[in-house]
């Protein structure tokens, strides 16, 4: 079974992927594959270079070919993207300052992104 994980309520990166998800793919005991990650809100922050999560979750994503997506608008107003809010939703936005591999995109770029290796299930946490 392949997932995809919608970070979206208040800190579902602190806990739900932290202490959860992130331990059980790098335990290879997660029970599905995963095939991307899509960050809301400050749950970007977990992303930021130099995070410990977040450097974790790259290494994860580059050996397994997770896509790690952040919201773009969200992104440029925390100052983690170049671009600007008109630019948004046009796959024009790029990330800034976060871990190897994250891409920044509204839903048209997420659904491009996982056009070629579709989810069975989307969780949104």
């Amino acid at each position: 079974m392949k997932v995809a994980y919608v970070f979206a309520t208040n800190m579902a990166s602190t806990f739900k992927l932290a202490t959860m998800i992130l331990p059980q793919l790098e335990a290879g005991e997660h029970g599905a594959q995963v095939v991307g990650m899509m960050f809301f809100d400050d749950n970007l922050f977990c992303l930021r270079q130099g995070d410990p999560v977040g450097e974790r979750l790259a290494r994860l994503a580059r050996e397994h070919g997770i896509l790690l997506m952040v919201c773009d608008q969200c992104a440029v107003r925390r100052n983690l993207a170049e671009g600007s809010f008109e630019q948004c939703g046009k796959g024009q936005v790029t990330a800034r300052g976060l871990v190897e591999g994250v891409v920044a995109g509204c839903f048209p770029q997420l659904y491009a992104a996982l056009a070629g290796n579709p989810p069975d299930y989307v969780i949104t946490l």
